[in-house]
């Protein structure tokens, strides 16, 4: 019978779902970086010289940003436009009753251009 090495019973190992020690978030701010990002936003990058550079970013006319649960179903454009595609043909079938759908807030992702 093999014997088990010796552990120390004071040593922890994280799971996946624990946060390490060293992550320090008593600076952090909620929402700090959340803002729609057709209005764009800009990136500082500190060089190893001490010299920063400022990249301003905006979405890109027609971007349409999908929120994760949909990308996980439509990794690419051509399958969201077949999808649509679909879908408008069964609409132009189904007699309108009045109400118009109202578009949601999208949330903020990484679709951008400099």
């Amino acid at each position: 019978m093999k014997e088990k090495p010796m552990t120390n019973s004071t040593s922890k190992t994280p799971t996946e779902d624990e946060m390490l020690l060293e992550y320090d978030f008593s600076k952090g701010e909620r929402g700090k970086f959340y803002k729609p990002l057709s209005k764009g936003y800009s990136v500082t990058i500190t060089h190893p010289g001490g010299t920063t550079t400022t990249e301003h970013y905006k979405l890109i006319d027609g971007a349409v940003l999908l929120d994760p649960d949909v990308r996980a179903y439509f990794p690419d454009s051509e399958s969201v436009n077949t999808a649509l595609r679909s879908l408008i043909k069964i609409m132009a079938n189904i007699p309108a009753r009045g109400k118009r759908y109202v578009q949601r807030p999208q949330s903020a992702h990484r679709v951008s251009e400099k």
